[in-house]
C-alpha cells in the first residue's frame, strides 16, 4: 500500500475543502491515488448536499453581468441561494456568482440548466451547506437601447433597467449615465409591480378594486352617500393605488414632488433627446 504523506493530505484538503482526517481517510482507501481521492470526497459532498437539500435557503446574493456587442447589449441576472450571510459573503461564492451570470449571459438563458445547477452544487458539496441556483434571465438591448444596473448592499437586491432613445449617442454622458442609474437605485428602493398602468393585470386589478369596495362597504362614514359619489371614491382609491404600484407614475427618488415620468422627461430635455424606459427586471433574494 502506497505511504500517505502529509503533503498529499494538504494538497487533497486545499483542492476539495474537506477535512484533513476525511482527506487521509480517502487517500488511504484509493491506495493513494489522488484523482480517485478527489472524486470519491466530491461524490461524499455531493450525497450531504442532498441530505441537505431541505434546509431552509434565506441567504444568498443576485450577480449581474452587461456585455456590449456591435447590435446592442446583453445581460444576465441570476440569484444564487444558500442557508448564511457568512457564506454569501464567501469569496468563492461571489466568484461561482460572477461565473454562473457570465455563463447564462453566454448562452442566453431564461432559467437555470444542468451546467449551471452544477456549477452551485459542486460549490454546495464543498462547502457543505444547502445552496442552490435559484433564478436566472437574460435580457437583450438593441442598438439604441442603453442598460443601467444597480446591486443593493450585499447583493440582496439587483436591478436591471433598460432604456431607448431616439439619439442613443446620449448614453455616453455621465448625467444621462447618473439619470439612468439613479431609475435603477430607485426600482430598488420601491419595488413598483408594474412599469405603467397599462401593464397591470387586469384581473389582478379586479381583484383589487374588489376588496377596496368591501372595505368602503364596512366603512361606517361611506354609509347613506349617493351610489354616484360611492363609485367617483372608488375610482380614485384605485387610481391612487396605481400611482404607488407602477413605475412611472411613482414619485421619482430624488423629488418625490415629481413623477419617474416627469424626471423621464425632464432628463430627455436637458439632454436635447427623448428618452424611454423600455422594462426592468428586480431581483430580491428569496422574493
Amino acid at each position: 500500500m502506497s505511504t500517505i504523506s502529509a503533503a498529499d493530505v494538504k494538497a487533497l484538503r486545499e483542492k476539495t475543502g474537506a477535512g484533513m482526517m476525511e482527506c487521509k481517510n480517502a487517500l488511504v482507501e484509493t491506495g493513494g491515488d489522488f484523482a480517485k481521492a478527489e472524486k470519491l470526497l466530491k461524490e461524499k459532498g455531493l450525497a450531504a448536499v442532498e441530505n441537505r437539500a431541505g434546509r431552509a435557503t434565506n441567504a444568498g446574493k443576485v450577480f449581474i453581468k452587461i456585455k456590449d456587442s456591435g447590435a446592442g447589449s446583453v445581460s444576465a441576472l441570476v440569484e444564487i441561494v444558500s442557508e448564511t450571510d457568512f457564506v454569501a459573503m464567501n469569496p468563492e461564492f461571489i466568484a461561482l456568482g460572477e461565473s454562473v451570470a457570465g455563463k447564462a449571459l453566454e448562452k442566453g438563458l431564461g432559467e437555470p440548466d444542468d451546467e449551471l445547477n452544477g456549477m452551485v452544487t459542486d460549490l454546495a458539496a464543498k462547502i457543505r451547506e444547502n445552496m442552490s441556483l435559484r433564478r436566472v434571465k437574460t435580457v437583450k438591448a438593441g442598438p439604441n437601447e442603453y442598460f443601467a444596473s444597480y446591486i443593493h448592499g450585499d447583493g440582496a437586491i439587483g436591478v436591471l433597467v433598460r432604456f431607448s432613445s431616439d439619439k442613443p449617442e446620449v448614453f455616453a454622458g455621465e448625467e444621462v449615465k447618473a439619470f439612468a442609474f439613479t431609475i435603477a437605485l430607485h426600482v430598488a428602493a420601491f419595488n413598483p409591480m408594474y412599469l405603467d398602468q397599462s401593464k397591470a393585470d387586469a384581473a389582478w386589478l379586479k381583484e383589487q378594486e374588489e376588496i377596496f369596495r368591501k372595505q368602503m362597504e364596512q366603512d361606517e362614514g361611506m354609509k347613506g352617500k349617493p351610489a354616484g359619489v360611492l363609485e367617483n371614491i372608488l375610482k380614485g382609491k384605485v387610481n391612487k393605488f396605481l400611482k404607488e404600484i407602477c413605475l412611472m407614475d411613482q414619485g421619482y427618488v430624488k423629488d418625490e414632488k415629481m413623477t419617474v415620468a416627469q424626471a423621464l422627461a425632464e432628463a430627455g430635455k436637458k439632454s436635447g433627446a427623448k428618452l424611454a424606459i423600455e422594462d426592468y427586471v428586480y431581483f430580491r433574494v428569496g422574493g
